[in-house]
């Protein structure tokens, strides 16, 4: 009890400070929660030029803007993930400009938007809970502003999404961690709602249960969650189909991938190509085709070159598959 006190105390004062930023917001940007275009409500989800559940590509720009947003409709794919921290410390309004031109160029809509850094980052076991997310306190700042900054971005390009994984959520709720947590993604929460946007989760590190939790004490309504199928796995958390059950409400975005469940306990599991691990995609996805999820599915193939894309061109098609059995199964 004393330590929702706490919470709720913390709470009243971050919505203050969300009231003042939201004043300073230009007209028409959806800063206000009651305003019809905020996104809040289940009539929301659904994503401009975007069909309901149409499969799209993660990509990083930094890499080469147009031969990533022209590889994604080449693909024959009408939306992509932005994974940006490549260019923090480089967010401009001419960068906003040029990557708007070259989505208006090759008619692909950008759904959301993720950075996980500065680092250091360690992605398994031994190192992740110091080095991934809002949870460490070494970090915890720093990716506090590189996410306003990335909110910021996002809304010149009027992506109403933004992403990233929060961390290992302490699973014992009186842990100072935890507390310390749930404020900092309040009020990274606040920041991307004064700008007419979700933030959202990434399932990974944490457990469906602790990241419903955390939900309910951040206590913010454009708070969601970004469904990574193979995360829950890759982790030892949970499986996807099950992770449904306890978040699905609150899903607002999917990175499609397969994978196994770890073996080393200092390594994360092993991903794999779509189809050839333990996701079980069709129940996944009629679960939150039930639920009402009208976002996209989005292909995270974490490997490089020639071979990525040719294993995106078979989840493509598996993908498509499923999506299309699904939505048959609805009428």
């Amino acid at each position: 009890m004393q330590r929702r006190e706490f919470l709720a105390g913390a709470f009243s004062a971050t919505m203050m400070g969300a009231a003042a930023y939201a004043g300073a917001v230009p007209a028409g940007s959806g800063a206000s929660s009651a305003d019809p275009g905020s996104p809040t409500g289940q009539e929301e989800q659904g994503i401009p030029g975007v069909k309901p559940m149409a499969v799209g590509l993660l990509i990083q720009p930094a890499n080469g803007p147009e031969e990533a947003i022209a590889r994604v409709h080449e693909l024959g794919m009408s939306n992509c993930f932005l994974s940006l921290d490549g260019y923090l410390g480089r967010y401009s309004r001419s960068l906003a400009e040029q990557i708007g031109g070259l989505l208006d160029k090759y008619q692909v809509v950008a759904t959301a938007a993720e950075v996980v850094g500065p680092g250091p980052l360690v992605w398994d076991f031994l190192h992740g809970p110091a080095t991934i997310g809002l949870v460490p306190r070494a970090t915890r700042r720093a990716r506090m502003d590189a996410l306003k900054q990335t909110s910021d971005f996002a809304a010149q390009l009027k992506i109403r999404q933004v992403q990233t994984h929060c961390g290992f959520l302490p699973e014992n709720p009186a842990d100072p961690l935890y507390d310390e947590a749930v404020l900092a993604i309040r009020e990274v929460a606040q920041h991307c709602a004064g700008n007419g946007q979700m933030f959202l989760m990434e399932t990974g590190q944490e457990t469906p249960t602790t990241m419903s939790r955390a939900i309910l004490d951040v206590n913010q309504p454009n708070l969601g969650v970004g469904l990574d199928t193979a995360n829950l796995i890759l982790y030892g958390k949970a499986n996807p189909v099950d992770a449904v059950d306890i978040i699905g409400t609150h899903v607002r975005s999917i990175h499609a991938k397969d994978g196994r469940w770890p073996t080393d306990p200092m390594k994360l599991g092993e991903e794999v190509l779509i189809g050839k691990g333990l996701v079980n995609f069709q129940q996944v996805f009629t679960r939150l085709h039930r639920l009402g999820y009208r976002g996209a599915v989005t292909i995270e193939r974490e490997i490089s070159g020639p071979q990525q894309i040719a294993d995106v061109k078979v989840e493509k098609v598996y993908l498509d598959r499923v999506i299309s059995r699904v939505h048959s199964e609805q009428v």
